[in-house]
């Protein structure tokens, strides 16, 4: 599916509209507990470890498959003393893994034996999912999706590859209204509604990862906290700068405030607040994770952006110890 803009009309094509999630970043608390959880527990690659740009004292963590293909990227700020955070309105409410259909019974007897808390699987828009929440209550669920057992799987960790994470399912945002957030999925990144139950309505893009964007309309509701556990933004992929350059016009147009492209080495970004209140980012796929280090060495060194290397030895003073 693409776009195509003419003074009249605007058509939706490949090129210029987002398939689905790039990424989603968070805040967590300790990054030795954040490791251990998502890399042990949920079988995830740490497919990089660097530092937060604005804030260099802090890691920022990836995780994701097995080359951190856009789709697959959970991404973590730890803070060692965080205050908690709340969700409500103005924020991502879930963040959903797709696994295959029929490994929701493993991954319920893994919470288990991981004394991690979880609600009682149900179905939602036809899929079985899973509900749970990390160590820091982040709100997290497994989707159980028909064939996903035959997509690429990282088989690294002690998940059997066959039940294994497959990357997003998507995410759903807690809205006061959800009218306003629908137009910038349908009109900004040419996702389709697709489904209604009760106060949720779901949005597709054509991504076979993160491909959901579902939103929750609460009315006044409390509104949202950061803080730990809580998501910081949810990026939407750009196959390259000319997308992304598309689908920032298509926001300024719907009158949202759109900031000039940064680069975040693995890829480039530009960031908006949707009407609810939810940050929005679009990420170019390119260059990938791959781009300072070897596919097959990703996440073990370290990597600083050029500009902080000459600050390294003070960096690495300050980074608590991840093992």
């Amino acid at each position: 599916m693409t776009t195509t803009m003419t003074t009249t009309t605007m058509t939706t094509t490949t090129t210029t509209a987002s398939a689905g999630l790039h990424h989603v970043t968070a805040i967590s608390g300790p990054a030795r507990r954040n490791v251990d959880f998502y890399t042990r527990v949920l079988g995830l690659r740490l497919v990089k470890k660097t530092v937060n740009f604005d804030d260099p004292g802090t890691y920022h963590l990836y995780y994701g498959d097995a080359g951190g293909a856009p789709g697959t990227i959970l991404t973590f700020f730890p803070w060692e003393h965080v205050a908690p955070g709340r969700v409500g309105v103005g924020q991502t409410e879930e963040t959903a893994f797709r696994v295959p259909a029929g490994s929701i019974g493993y991954w319920t007897h893994r919470l288990v034996a991981a004394g991690i808390a979880f609600e009682a699987p149900a179905k939602v828009f036809g899929e079985t999912v899973l509900p749970f929440r990390d160590p820091d209550g982040m709100r997290l669920a497994l989707v159980g999706v028909a064939g996903a057992e035959a997509e690429p799987a990282w088989g690294g960790a002690d998940v059997p590859a066959e039940h294994a994470v497959r990357g997003f399912h998507g995410v759903t945002l807690m809205l006061r209204e959800a009218a306003p957030t629908a137009r910038v999925l349908t009109e900004v990144f040419g996702f389709a509604e697709t489904g209604r139950e009760g106060s949720l309505t779901r949005y597709q893009g054509s991504a076979g990862l993160g491909a959901s964007v579902t939103l929750r309309e609460v009315g006044d509701f409390l509104p949202g906290r950061s803080g730990g556990g809580s998501v910081h933004h949810v990026a939407f992929r750009a196959v390259d700068d000319a997308a992304q350059e598309a689908m920032a016009e298509r926001a300024g147009a719907l009158g949202l405030q759109v900031t000039e492209q940064r680069d975040r080495n693995y890829f480039r970004s530009v960031y908006f607040r949707e009407p609810g209140g939810v940050l929005f980012e679009i990420a170019t796929d390119a260059p990938g994770f791959a781009a300072d280090e070897p596919a097959e060495a990703l996440g073990e060194a370290l990597k600083l952006p050029a500009f902080l290397e000459p600050h390294r030895a003070e960096i690495e003073r300050v980074l608590p110890a991840l093992a």
